[in-house]
């Protein structure tokens, strides 16, 4: 099941250089985003059923898991935070991306039918840096630094905010996120119309700190992850409920576009479930 978003219903409830850009032909074209950001022929088997009806300015966005997400729009494929798992026995998107902070967001092995496998953190080749034009769909990162795995400082470039601009929208994904970015990295971020965000409350940052950065963003839409009880939600949820309309939608999934993003900020609550 998947939400789309109508006005009326959510109004009742409530320096661094770019990188080289990787450019993939593509039959349908993006439609441009405003993000405001610095940056400026492959067979797959794909799921008849995810993303088939959408039309060309929609983008849906489904929770499978954790820190996972797919989002398709333009017949384009994507899936955050890649684990293997999607919940589809044999699916294989365009596009993963993983961060490797723990192994909740990454895979070692991913399928090799993949045609692109983003990389979150740095290698001996230095930060990651990702601008994957997919042509309905552009894919771009910011790194960021992480705790060490041992707790005794920093893990420079260890993590990375990815931002999928399709249907004329800017979607990001703040990863494992460790501190507040900094000016230089919201610059690079833009201005998100949707934004995923951890709301663990430890592993990531306490709950108070991610809410300043999600008002910084201040994005349309808010969709929390990265939450285990359930109990870490709730202290968002309570934390952001009087600047942020809140949603609960019961479902994993949402359809968005630029004509039906709310007018006020508004957290949606997507359910984690694999695509069927």
């Amino acid at each position: 099941m998947r939400l789309s978003i109508l006005p009326a219903l959510l109004l009742a409830v409530c320096g661094t250089p770019a990188p080289a850009q990787e450019r993939i032909p593509a039959a349908q074209e993006r439609i441009p985003s405003h993000c405001f950001a610095v940056a400026q022929g492959i067979a797959r088997v794909m799921p008849a059923s995810f993303a088939s009806d959408l039309a060309q300015d929609q983008v849906r966005i489904h929770f499978i898991d954790h820190a996972s997400f797919a989002i398709a729009s333009g017949g384009t494929t994507a899936v955050t935070d890649f684990t293997g798992y999607t919940g589809m026995r044999d699916w294989v998107p365009d596009v993963v991306t993983m961060n490797n902070a723990h192994s909740t967001h990454w895979t070692a092995n991913p399928d090799p039918r993949i045609p692109h496998v983003l990389q979150g953190w740095a290698d001996e080749a230095g930060p990651a840096q990702h601008e994957l034009d997919l042509g309905a769909m552009l894919v771009r990162n910011v790194p960021t630094d992480v705790r060490s795995r041992w707790g005794d400082g920093a893990r420079k470039d260890g993590n990375s905010i990815f931002v999928f601009e399709a249907g004329g929208l800017c979607i990001g994904h703040l990863g494992h996120l460790h501190h507040a970015p900094d000016e230089a990295q919201y610059a690079s971020i833009g201005r998100l119309d949707v934004v995923m965000v951890p709301v663990d409350g430890g592993l990531t940052m306490a709950v108070s700190e991610m809410a300043e950065v999600v008002k910084r963003l201040r994005s349309s839409i808010v969709i929390p992850m990265h939450w285990f009880s359930g109990a870490s939600l709730r202290v968002f949820l309570d934390n952001m409920q009087t600047e942020f309309d809140v949603v609960e939608t019961g479902m994993p999934s949402l359809d968005v576009s630029l004509r039906n993003l709310p007018g006020r900020p508004t957290i949606m609550v997507l359910l984690p479930e694999g695509i069927n």
